[in-house]
């Protein structure tokens, strides 16, 4: 199970730095208007239109691999053994009577033997 966490986070952070890159790459529609006057990208790899096509599928197929990732990783960080239970079904119970009983007579004979020791000390 922790090695499919681990691939299926591999394949988010893969898919999220592909995200940035074709993002980065692609141009806005005002990178359009250049197209008007003569400097179109008709020389380009993907031809003149097919080039924004190729990018934005791609990035729109990495976009749902990046979700898909990202719901799976909270689906598996998501589930919790059975045996275990909460946290706080498994804390130990401790009497706060027992504590204090215990702790009384120590208190007592701490605070007889302080005021014993304040009466032996003379004032000068």
């Amino acid at each position: 199970m922790n090695v499919f966490v681990n691939l299926v986070l591999t394949l988010q952070m893969l898919s999220a730095l592909g995200m940035i890159g074709l993002i980065l790459v692609q141009h806005g529609k005002g990178a359009d208007m250049g197209a008007a006057f003569g400097s179109g990208s008709s020389g380009s790899l993907f031809g003149a239109s097919g080039s924004a096509n190729f990018l934005s599928r791609t990035t729109a197929v990495l976009a749902v691999v990046f979700f898909a990732s990202t719901l799976a990783l909270a689906y598996f960080g998501n589930l919790r053994p059975a045996s275990t239970g909460s946290v706080l079904e498994n804390a130990a119970v401790v009497a706060p009577a027992a504590v204090a009983s215990s702790a009384a007579p120590d208190a007592a004979a701490a605070a007889g033997a302080s005021a014993a020791g304040a009466a032996q000390i003379p004032d000068k």
